[in-house]
C-alpha cells in the first residue's frame, strides 16, 4: 500500500465518521451525561494536541524552547492579556532560550 493509498483511505475514513455525526439525533445530546462528555471531549483533545505540537519531536519527547514559551503563554492567558500579546511574547521567550543555548 502506497503512502497515496494510506491518505486516500484516512480521508475517505474521516468524511464517513463526519457524514456519521450528521445522523445523530439531537435529543440523543440532552442527556446529561453525554452532553457533558461531548463538552469535556473537546477540551482533552485541545489538551492532546497542545501536549503533543509541545512536547513531542518525532516519537520521542523533547523538552525545548517551547515547553517555557507554552507556560508563559498560559501564564499571560490567564492574566487575560490580549492574544496578540500573548503570542509575540511566547514568540520572543522561544527565541531568547534558543539563541541562549
Amino acid at each position: 500500500m502506497t503512502s497515496w493509498n494510506i491518505v486516500i483511505a484516512a480521508s475517505v475514513i474521516c468524511v464517513a465518521l463526519k457524514a456519521a455525526g450528521y445522523l445523530v439525533p439531537a435529543r440523543a445530546f440532552e442527556h446529561p451525561v453525554v452532553a457533558r462528555i461531548a463538552n469535556l471531549l473537546t477540551v482533552a483533545l485541545l489538551s492532546a494536541l497542545i501536549a503533543v505540537q509541545t512536547l513531542g519531536a518525532g516519537q520521542g519527547v523533547q523538552l525545548d524552547a517551547r515547553v517555557p514559551a507554552v507556560l508563559v503563554a498560559a501564564g499571560l492567558y490567564a492574566l487575560k492579556v490580549p492574544f496578540v500579546v500573548v503570542v509575540i511574547a511566547a514568540a520572543a521567550v522561544a527565541a531568547l532560550i534558543r539563541l541562549l543555548t
